[in-house]
């Protein structure tokens, strides 16, 4: 089963930050968006695995009515 996550992207000084708003720990950054995505979808397969290593829950897709803040997109 797929679980779908939402990024938010950042504009920084030396490139772009990624992270993910339902899973914060998973977060990084690269040089331009492309490079950022590649990044984030490498380090979310890597979450992944450590958190199955650890028997721990992976974090799931909430689905409410949160309020997020976006960064410059």
């Amino acid at each position: 089963m797929a679980i779908n996550y939402t990024a938010q992207y950042i504009k920084t000084e030396s490139g772009y930050m990624g992270q993910l708003l339902e899973w914060q720990e998973v977060i990084t950054e690269g040089k331009d968006l492309e490079e950022c995505r590649a990044m984030l979808k490498d380090a979310i397969a890597e979450m992944i695995l450590a958190y199955r290593q650890q028997n721990k829950e992976i974090p799931r897709k909430v689905q409410d009515n949160s309020i997020f803040a976006y960064g410059n997109l």
